[in-house]
């Protein structure tokens, strides 16, 4: 009895079983609705699809096989259409109207070329999520947007040209919980904050980049029921922070104000907010201290108030935050020492107090529980990183940047148990040591190291370096330089004492193999001559050996560099002439070449490198012209051709050098490559030498503001020509120590932007222009050891110089010379300063109008008053010509008079 009830019990099991499973089984086959698929065919007939991305819709597959879309496997109806990132375009058709389940819909990161939103989506009434995010939609926000009362989610954001006219349509939202506006504008809407506070189920507002301007509203009240993130990052907030945010104490979890103008200090309300994880205030205007209040904020996990004025110390109730992760307090003016409670945080992971006036030691107890720390940054302090020299961080880091803070003189032995750090930068930080052979190896595990600037020692001849950044410049390293991996990107070894040959390097075997886009050698002590080897090295963009003892030719076998974009070889002992292969170079925006040997003529090829921005051929022995090729380089900033032996004429034709006759983006070269963090973006600085003011400066940073033409101390002959008045950006000129001959140009004064004018040792002769004394940014002239004459010009700038400016001028007077001008010498000069050549022909002319009137009155009045007959006559003619007047005068108004009367009557 019992063993049958068993059976039949299973027996109906396994039925309700199958048969529940058939059902089920049944119900999944449900197909897609048809008239939900004519309306997704009909919406695809009006995109346009260039990827093919849309394929599989078709009328042979059923929708359920179609990409992103997902229906209701009971009823067959659509209920989502996700179609990210697809690059579709083209119109969004009405048929969308049909979808009568659809409850999101997702065009996210497509492209619909600056079209607007579509009114009629404001009719799809099922939708509960929308995002249109990212696809170049333009125009105002349509209002019937505001009829999807059962909308929870929108996503407008990344549609730089979508704006908002009014945000009055948003408070029909009444089930929105999640809005995101982010980078659309919305820069004439006032009222939008008192709009969107009454939306009751709002819990996130992302409205970064908006162009907003107003955090107050205008009737003074706010009040988020349950807004938990707002984030209104990136916008035009120029005032302080409100205080309504203390409104926001029951539910408030993010707050970003960050990269606005808010200014004055942080208020105490911000810190009522209880229940605050994550508060960012980066990149404002805000002053005074950071409070003592922070500590209240127990769920705190990320503050960041970079980029700020704040002051003070770091308060020490920092400790009581126990859930802190992140904490960058960067580039403020935080002073005092950093707290030891700071040591408590057992979950922080990042800690950045970078470029503030932090002084004083830190010391292991800084660390105590930090065992969760990977990223410290406490570079450009005052601090002191003092620890033993056998301590065992509790930490492992992978982000370590301690630059131009004192960790030295000893070699910080700690990095040794750092096994996962990507970053390494510690230049500038007094490390007066030998680096330990471990430390080599240490490097392989490392992306970025830099210990440029300090006066580290050692042998690397036989270490291997295997990070993708590497900056060792200005040490005391020496032997030969060191061998390459595949992956090194980018290496510094300048201001070091690296020797022996530089073939043994740039051909060495196992170097043959790299990818490297950044060698800069300079400064040391390499010899021997330049390899034939270069096409092993086709990846460089930038290549300095300048300042060693490389010998030999400029192999032919350089044009090889075709990503070349800078190329230093001053201060070498280079003979030979400039190969013609470098033509295939043409990316080549810098040449510096100068200090060489070279004794040939400058090659008239070289007007072919169009991209040259940047031409130092100085101090090379060039002989022969300038060749006026040189002219059609017409994005030269920089044109050094000094200390030659060039002859001939300056070209007229430098008046076609176009970069130095209009305002230029700043000179500087950009490249990228991918490692292990993400992509490293590098702006690489070019290092240059020039002598603009009389004196020779360094320029790096500033040198795209440079300006410059100097063609000193050659054989140049003939006269300055005034074509070059043309280059008016240009701001230093040097001719100096030349054959030149002739006048200074009248109008060199309308070259405002003139720095330096350097034009001594040469024959110019006449005058100095007036229009010289009108250059308002001239700080170095030099017309000495000429033959000038006359008075120098009197005003605000030329008599600021002294007398070395001037002398070997004899026949020159004036201040600031002792020679004072003689009467006949200060007749020469009496046209008022700053007057144009055109201003003293007009003053000519009217001195000779006066003469010629004094003459002509005298020439009649004189024969009038010696000769009586004449005179008598003169007079006579007078008396008659006034008797004809009058009688004449009375008979037309007798006449006149008759008329009237007659008319009268």
């Amino acid at each position: 009895m019992g063993a049958s009830f068993v059976a039949h019990v299973l027996f109906l099991l396994w039925f309700f079983a199958t048969t529940f499973s058939f059902f089920l089984k049944a119900e999944s086959n449900v197909s897609c609705n048809e008239k939900d698929k004519q309306a997704l065919l009909n919406f695809k007939k009006g995109l346009s699809d260039p990827s093919k991305m849309l394929s599989s819709w078709s009328d042979q597959e059923d929708c359920s096989e179609w990409h992103g879309v997902v229906y209701d496997n009971k009823t067959g109806r659509v209920t989502e259409l996700d179609l990210f990132g697809l690059n579709l375009g083209g119109e969004i058709s009405g048929s969308l109207l049909q979808l009568e389940h659809l409850n999101y819909l997702g065009l996210r990161a497509n492209e619909f070329n600056r079209t607007p939103i579509p009114t009629f989506l404001g009719s799809m009434a099922s939708l509960t999520k929308l995002d249109l995010s990212y696809s170049n939609f333009s125009g105002h926000i349509p209002h019937q947007l505001g009829n999807l009362s059962n909308l929870r989610y929108l996503d407008l954001s990344g549609n730089y040209y979508l704006y908002a006219d009014n945000f009055h349509w948003m408070s029909n939202l009444s089930s929105i919980q999640r809005l995101d506006l982010s980078q659309t504008k919305h820069q004439s809407e006032v009222g939008w904050l008192q709009i969107m506070s009454t939306l009751p189920s709002l819990s996130t507002l992302i409205a970064s980049d908006c162009e907003l301007v107003n955090l107050n509203p205008p009737l003074g009240f706010v009040n988020f029921t349950s807004l938990q993130v707002l984030d209104l990052s990136h916008n035009l907030f120029s005032h302080e922070i409100p205080n309504w945010f203390s409104n926001l104490t029951t539910s408030l979890l993010h707050l970003d104000l960050g990269s606005n103008s808010l200014r004055g200090e942080i208020p105490p309300s911000i810190f009522n907010i209880l229940k605050l994880e994550s508060l960012l205030l980066y990149s404002n205007k805000l002053i005074g201290k950071i409070p003592e209040l922070l500590g209240q904020l127990k769920h705190l996990t990320y503050l960041n108030v970079k980029g700020n004025s704040l002051s003070g110390p770091i308060p020490s109730s920092i400790g009581n935050l126990s859930y802190f992760s992140d904490l960058d307090l960067s580039d403020n003016q935080l002073n005092g020492t950093i707290p030891k409670t700071l040591g408590l945080l057992s979950n922080l992971r990042s800690l950045y107090v970078a470029n503030n006036f932090l002084t004083g030691t830190v010391d292991e107890e800084h660390f105590t529980k930090l065992s969760e720390l990977k990223e410290l940054d406490i570079s450009h302090t005052h601090l002191f990183f003092n620890v033993k020299s056998n301590w065992v961080p509790p930490f492992q880091l992978t982000y370590i940047q301690m630059s131009s803070c004192k960790i030295g003189p000893n070699f910080p032995m700690w990095l040794q148990t750092q096994r996962f750090a990507f970053e390494l930068h510690l230049s500038r930080s007094e490390i007066a040591d030998k680096a330990p052979g471990w430390f080599w190896n240490w490097t392989a595990r490392s992306e970025i190291i830099d210990l440029s600037d300090n006066q580290i020692e050692g042998d690397v001849s036989d270490i291997v370096l295997n990070s993708l950044f590497i900056n060792l410049r200005s040490n005391h390293l020496k032997g030969q330089m060191p061998q390459l991996s595949a992956s090194v990107m980018e290496l510094y070894i300048a201001n070091n004492s690296f020797s022996g040959p530089i073939s043994s390097f740039m051909c060495q075997k196992k170097n043959r193999e790299n990818q490297l886009l950044v060698l800069d050698v300079s400064n040391n002590l390499l010899t021997g001559a330049l390899p034939h080897c270069w096409k092993y090295w086709q990846s460089l963009t930038h290549l300095d050996l300048g300042s060693n003892d490389i010998s030999g030719r400029i192999p032919y076998s350089m044009g090889s560099l075709v990503a070349l974009q800078s190329l230093h070889l001053q201060n070498n002992r280079i003979s030979g002439h400039i190969p013609s292969s470098l033509k295939k170079c043409s990316n080549l925006s810098l040449i510096d070449i100068g200090g060489n040997p070279l004794s040939v003529a400058i090659p008239p090829w070289i007007g072919e490198m169009t991209n040259l921005t940047i031409l130092r051929l100085c101090s090379n022995g060039f002989k022969g012209h300038i060749p006026v090729q040189i002219c059609q380089l017409s994005s030269l900033i920089v044109l050094d051709l000094a200390n030659n032996s060039l002859s001939g004429h300056i070209p007229n034709c430098l008046k076609n050098i176009r970069a130095m006759t209009i305002p230029t983006p700043r000179f500087k070269a950009q490249y990228s490559y991918y490692y292990m963090q993400g992509q490293f973006n590098q702006t690489y600085l070019e290092n240059l030498k020039l002598v603009p003011k009389g004196m020779e400066l360094e320029y790096e940073e500033n040198l795209g503001f440079v300006k410059m033409i100097d063609l000193s101390s050659n054989n140049l002959s003939g006269s300055i020509p005034s074509e070059i008045l043309v280059l008016s950006e240009l701001c230093f000129l040097n001719l100096s120590r030349n054959q030149l001959i002739g006048k200074i140009p009248e109008k060199i004064g309308i070259m405002k932007k003139l720095e330096s004018i350097d034009l001594s040792q040469n024959n110019l002769s006449g005058e100095i222009p007036l229009s010289l004394s009108s250059l308002t940014f001239l700080s170095h002239l030099n017309l000495s050891y000429n033959n000038l004459s006359g008075k120098i010009p009197l005003g605000a700038q030329l008599q600021t110089f002294d007398a070395l400016s001037y002398i070997g001028n004899p026949q020159l007077c004036g201040n600031p010379l002792p020679r004072n001008c003689t009467v006949g010498e200060e007749s020469q000069n009496r046209r008022a300063i700053g007057k144009t050549e055109e201003d003293s022909n007009n003053s000519n002319f009217y001195i000779g109008m006066g003469v010629g009137f004094a003459v002509g009155f005298w020439a009649v009045c004189g024969v009038l008053f010696f000769n009586r007959t004449w005179r008598h006559a003169y007079f006579k003619f007078f008396d008659d010509m006034k008797d004809w007047v009058y009688v004449t005068t009375v008979l037309n108004m007798n006449w006149l008079l008759e008329k009237l009367r007659s008319c009268h009557l």
